[in-house]
């Protein structure tokens, strides 16, 4: 039998864990894969939330996987076929059915490649600040939610569970991995960045930003891995309320961000508990986004 009740945290004892991040587990399979499993924990400003979201881990699964087969003509991704109930322990299926991945076993970058189409968030107060988003001038007078001129490659640092991701500009990237690599992840970024927009719009959502993690082969190919495009990557909006100079409601965990500052929360651990209705509009807006973002045209 199926359980629906939500996953906070994996037991799986067949296989060895490696690592327990803000959402996902990761066990070995062997050498060359890796089982990755969605949990409905949700993070927000870098510190994990003590409630799930119930549904979450299976609506992220769902919606990356879709991205993944979408842009593969456009860059490799970790994804294999391989059903993830083939790897556990038959009572332990349930921890892994519709929320888990088996993926190829890769060397993850240290960086983060962001992509912005809008002014929005952490860019917008880095804006406000300079005129600039990691180390890319952009012109005078935008607005907050402003389209920008064209879409732009902003990495950050990729923080441990309980730190915080630290904007660093392109040369600090190349810095970190290489000049080819580096151009080669903004590359890829920009491109899966573009079609994806264009999916969107059509059905009625604007992408304002979104991050994607590589990982790269033996022989220095780089890989998307982890999760893509999802709401917990994503800014997704409603394109009829978007209106340059106000925040327009989003179909993402920017709704959870707004109720938490609502709080007063000082963005420390612990982070406070969410009222069920909070939780259930939360589990809502996934729904909504995975429905619009899969429909056809």
């Amino acid at each position: 039998m199926r359980t629906t009740a939500p996953l906070y945290q994996t037991d799986i004892r067949s296989l060895p864990l490696l690592h327990s991040g803000k959402v996902r587990d990761i066990y070995a399979v062997d050498d060359d894969r890796l089982l990755i499993v969605a949990t409905d924990r949700l993070s927000a400003f870098d510190v994990v939330l003590p409630d799930p979201i119930p549904g979450k881990g299976a609506v992220l699964t769902r919606v990356s996987s879709f991205w993944f087969r979408k842009t593969a003509h456009l860059a490799p991704n970790h994804l294999l076929d391989t059903a993830p109930e083939e790897v556990v322990a038959p009572e332990e299926a349930d921890q892994v059915r519709d929320r888990a991945v088996v993926v190829r076993r890769l060397q993850a970058l240290p960086v983060e490649a962001i992509v912005r189409g809008y002014l929005t968030g952490s860019g917008w107060a880095s804006y406000q600040r300079d005129g600039t988003v990691s180390g890319v001038a952009l012109p005078d007078g935008l607005r907050a939610s402003d389209r920008l001129p064209e879409p732009i490659f902003t990495p950050t640092t990729k923080a441990a569970v309980g730190g915080h991701d630290e904007p660093i500009s392109f040369d600090e990237t190349v810095g970190l991995i290489g000049e080819t690599l580096a151009s080669r992840i903004r590359a890829i970024a920009l491109e899966v960045f573009e079609l994806a927009t264009a999916h969107a719009e059509v059905r009625g959502l604007i992408i304002a930003d979104t991050k994607l993690e590589f990982g790269v082969t033996p022989e220095g190919e780089p890989v998307i891995i982890d999760e893509l495009l999802t709401p917990d990557a994503s800014r997704f909006w409603p394109a009829d309320a978007w209106q340059p100079g106000t925040t327009p409601p989003a179909f993402d965990k920017q709704y959870i961000r707004d109720h938490l500052a609502s709080l007063g929360w000082d963005k420390t651990p612990p982070a406070p508990h969410l009222s069920e209705a909070t939780i259930r509009q939360t589990a809502e807006k996934y729904r909504e986004a995975e429905r619009l973002l899969t429909a056809p045209a």
